[in-house]
């Protein structure tokens, strides 16, 4: 089943040239994956009869043309495999002229809202999302795993704020590239917008939790590791190019 919404580039999702931003369209695939699973009963909506939700694990993102402020986006959804506790969901966003302007995938995990604990995707909550098995947006059906680089140029600290906290009481997950690019030296951030994003997330943020930035390049892309303030903890790892 292919699900799709439409969406208007709005002024808060611009950067640069009056571009949507990437985190703009993260914030798009992210509502639109909500209302795919709104609409199989699954949703946000849904959570005090279900206790179950979906827990972000990876996001990758490329984009192939950058729309403007204004202009009106249809995208697609859909649920390309689901395999005992993970689900993996795919994306296309299209411009008004009906061009491909981005592709995405990432991959969920189902959880027990009120104990966070794994839970297995049951056949019953499997079937209602009719996944579309084999139609990937990339060559490689798998995601990548990052792995955190050895050495770091600069590194940088952040306490978690109220304005960062979901509605399941941690950092949101757009977010963490928000502290990427605030990690990044000022002469790589003014290249952006960055076509391609990749996010591996590892363990949640909470209010209160001071974290460090760390920032290095490697083969001319941007990595970001977001770790616990004792270096014991690894929170995310993000890379940009």
């Amino acid at each position: 089943m292919i699900y799709k919404e439409k969406f208007k580039i709005g002024l808060k999702d611009v950067w640069k040239k009056d571009q949507v931003s990437n985190i703009g369209i993260l914030e798009y695939l992210e509502d639109i994956a909500a209302y795919h699973s709104d609409s199989v009963g699954i949703g946000v909506n849904t959570t005090n009869e279900t206790h179950v939700s979906w827990l972000l694990l990876d996001w990758k993102l490329e984009v192939l043309k950058r729309p403007k402020y204004g202009q009106v986006l249809e995208i697609h959804t859909w649920s390309r495999e689901i395999e005992k506790f993970y689900a993996l969901r795919d994306f296309e966003v299209y411009d008004e002229q009906n061009n491909l302007c981005a592709i995405a995938t990432s991959k969920w995990l189902l959880v027990n809202s009120e104990t966070e604990k794994i839970v297995r995707v049951e056949p019953e909550i499997a079937d209602r999302y009719q996944s579309e098995f084999g139609k990937c947006v990339f060559k490689d059906k798998n995601i990548e795993k990052l792995k955190e680089p050895k050495e770091y140029i600069s590194e940088m600290t952040y306490t978690a704020r109220r304005r960062d906290i979901d509605v399941i009481g941690h950092m949101h997950n757009l977010y963490y590239l928000y502290l990427a690019y605030e990690a990044l030296p000022e002469e790589e951030y003014q290249k952006r917008p960055f076509n391609h994003i990749r996010i591996q997330y590892k363990n949640q943020i909470k209010l209160g939790e001071t974290v460090k930035c760390k920032y290095t390049k490697e083969e001319n892309k941007n990595i970001v590791v977001i770790k616990s303030e004792d270096d014991k903890t690894l929170h995310a790892i993000i890379k940009i190019y």
